[in-house]
């Protein structure tokens, strides 16, 4: 998804790392640098130096979420949320490791608890949407994605999660009727997947789209990568596992990009390999 990604970020410095020590002055600097191994570093050793200190904790958090290490994150904002219970912004990201992790109801009552004592927001949370899809709640995910159009109009994106969810509520038929129009979505292969989803295109048009960019580029990527997820969430609507499969597994395993949408398309791959386990 794009644009509206609100922050969940709410840096402490100025407050809490402004005047805190040394380690962690210096985490908060690594960090805004975007060098995030060197704040996770930093920041263990201000939760290290003092173990109280809520905004080691948190940027620690925030540190290896941009790692992929969610899983410490998740411990890292526990530990925040242990020492102040009204660190808003720390129970949101700790939703967004959970979503990444695949623990889609912990996600939801992460993201749940955050918009009760910050209504504002509720509009603009298509990562709720996202977490609601994958815990089968897809009438609250329909609601969702409506109400994200009123913030973000032309995303592609919320329209196809949108059809994604009526389609389990309503069927395929009824859900092409709903979904939500965007025209100015540029991003390649965009368009061709709101077509997709309209019901005017197949998966090979959007496929296609995705390959006129340069391949070994980071704009070739990415399109490469946005058209095997939707190709490949299309095909679950469809009921169609094994290319619903093939497709995801392209998308992750070929197209490692840095969007929030790779680690979702993770997520969701990863919920398919362990099923095979079972």
């Amino acid at each position: 998804m794009r644009a509206l990604f609100f922050a969940s970020i709410v840096v402490l410095s100025g407050s809490a790392l402004a005047h805190s020590a040394d380690p962690l002055k210096e985490a908060d600097a690594a960090f805004g640098k975007k060098d995030f191994a060197k704040a996770a570093e930093l920041a263990a050793a201000a939760v290290k130096a003092d173990p109280k200190n809520t905004g080691a904790h948190y940027l620690l958090g925030m540190a290896r979420i941009k790692l992929r290490d969610n899983a410490a994150a998740v411990d890292a904002f526990t530990a925040a949320l242990d020492l102040d219970p009204m660190l808003d912004a720390a129970r949101d990201s700790r939703g967004d490791a959970y979503l990444k992790l695949g623990k889609f109801t912990e996600a939801i009552a992460d993201y749940d608890a955050y918009l009760k004592a910050n209504a504002k927001f509720a509009p603009e949370h298509w990562r709720r949407g996202i977490a609601l899809y994958y815990a089968s709640k897809f009438e609250d995910g329909v609601a969702q994605f409506e109400t994200h159009k009123t913030v973000n109009p032309e995303d592609v994106e919320n329209a196809a999660w949108h059809y994604l969810c009526n389609a389990k509520v309503a069927g395929k038929e009824k859900s092409q009727k709903a979904l939500i129009a965007v025209t100015q979505d540029t991003r390649v292969p965009m368009a061709e997947i709101q077509k997709l989803y309209a019901g005017k295109l197949k998966p090979e048009d959007v496929l296609a789209a995705a390959e006129k960019t340069k391949a070994g580029t980071p704009l070739g990527a990415s399109a490469r990568f946005y058209a095997n997820l939707y190709v490949g969430l299309w095909y679950e609507a469809e009921g169609d596992a094994k290319k619903t499969r093939g497709h995801l597994t392209e998308a992750v395993e070929k197209y490692k990009i840095g969007d929030y949408m790779w680690d979702v398309g993770n997520a969701h791959l990863e919920r398919l390999k362990a099923k095979d386990k079972k």
